[in-house]
């Protein structure tokens, strides 16, 4: 028994195990990199794998069946949401700035014009239009699951999830096809460096926040969340808002207006 509000957690073997991982993937890549070997990267990646699975899982056990998320802790976990997504949109910044500086003043080195001299652009009307009405139609999806979870509608609740995760995969599905189809690559100046660098971890954030859906999904049909209680997927679709003005800005920068 406890006399407090908060969740004191008990020993656990996932942090070690991540760092490890984290260690081994980074290595693993480096090696990939210079000697185009990527054992070592895979097994970085198994070993992260299997400790997010084991790590959610107690979370879930935690959250759920042994009541440690009282109101203190779920603050303190919106809060840490909060925060991760600020560091989020600094991170962003650090491209965008990188952009903007080289596009708004080009150097002698690609030509003094943006885009640089030999470099073909994508059209913004084609895939990144449709791309963009993926995503704003994916955070009206995510918006009215969270209206349907507070309002008990637990079946159209699921229904728009499962919506939003379709939309998700989606659009990554588009960006592959685009990035295969691309007329420079990642080495083809500033342009490529900032483009790749830039879309490519937003995607990478796409695909995390449709992990993210998927595993909140599964708990929804498992009947884990109630209109009071659903942290987990309010950090979800607060995750998702996030990755849709990122390409909001995505779009109308590198583009529209860079291209």
């Amino acid at each position: 028994m406890k006399n407090h509000p908060f969740h004191l957690v008990d020993n656990s073997p996932w942090p070690l195990t991540g760092s490890m991982g984290l260690m081994t993937m980074t290595s693993g890549t480096v090696l990939w990199f210079h000697y185009n070997e990527m054992w070592l990267m895979m097994m970085g990646t198994v070993i992260i794998l299997l400790t997010m699975i084991q790590w959610w899982r107690d979370v879930i056990r935690e959250a759920t069946f042994q009541g440690m998320h009282t109101k203190k802790v779920t603050l303190g976990m919106k809060l840490g949401m909060i925060l991760f997504i600020m560091s989020e949109v600094l991170f962003f910044t650090s491209f965008f700035w990188a952009f903007f500086h080289s596009s708004l003043s080009p150097s002698m080195e690609i030509g003094m014009q943006w885009p640089p001299t030999g470099v073909k652009t994508f059209n913004p009307m084609s895939i990144p239009m449709l791309n963009t009405m993926i995503l704003l139609s994916s955070g009206i999806s995510i918006t009215w699951a969270h209206n349907a979870l507070l309002n008990k509608n637990y079946s159209q609740t699921i229904q728009s999830m499962i919506i939003t995760v379709m939309l998700g995969v989606y659009f990554t599905i588009l960006q592959a096809i685009e990035y295969y189809e691309a007329p420079f690559t990642m080495a083809d100046s500033v342009y490529g460096s900032t483009f790749f660098m830039s879309t490519g971890f937003h995607g990478i954030h796409v695909i995390v926040g449709t992990i993210f859906i998927i595993i909140s999904t599964a708990r929804m049909i498992k009947l884990h969340m109630s209109n009071t209680h659903h942290v987990g997927f309010e950090a979800s679709a607060w995750y998702w808002h996030f990755v849709d003005v990122v390409w909001l800005f995505l779009y109308i920068s590198i583009y529209w207006w860079g291209s």
